[in-house]
């Protein structure tokens, strides 16, 4: 049973969300942009120093980071979080399995796949056999 109110989801997208779409998409590639812009074939990786790897790869994070946050800013970002955070509530009342009943079920899992691929492999024997039989005559 779910406690929380549903609401009325009006899923256009307004101008100021388009143009933060825009902006989380050019963060993205900005980052990517530095990345392949001072890869070690291109030469100009030897501006950065020493440290070129860790600030290629500090300027896709930032750039992914940034993206998320101007993302969730938007009515689909909040719908995203929304979502996120009724998951975590569903999770709550998830009853996980103890470590016996898993190890046991993981058992009758691989008991039942064994059984099932030896008659499948059966099967495909006998219309292999079949088959030899109708088109050798």
């Amino acid at each position: 049973m779910n406690s929380k109110i549903e609401h009325s989801k009006d899923t256009s997208a307004t101008g100021g969300d388009i143009v933060k779409y825009a902006v989380a998409s050019l963060l993205v590639l900005a980052g990517l942009f530095v990345w392949f812009w001072f890869s070690a074939d291109s030469g100009r990786a030897a501006q950065l120093g020493a440290l070129t790897g860790q600030l290629r790869a500090l300027a896709v994070v930032i750039g992914l980071a940034g993206g998320v946050a101007v993302f969730m800013l938007t009515g689909k970002g909040r719908d995203t979080r929304e979502f996120l955070s009724e998951s975590r509530f569903e999770l709550r009342k998830v009853v996980w399995p103890t470590r016996q009943e898993a190890i046991r079920m993981t058992w009758v899992v691989m008991v039942v796949v064994i059984i099932l691929s030896l008659l499948l492999g059966g099967f495909d024997y006998v219309i292999q056999w079949l088959v030899q039989l109708f088109l050798s005559r």
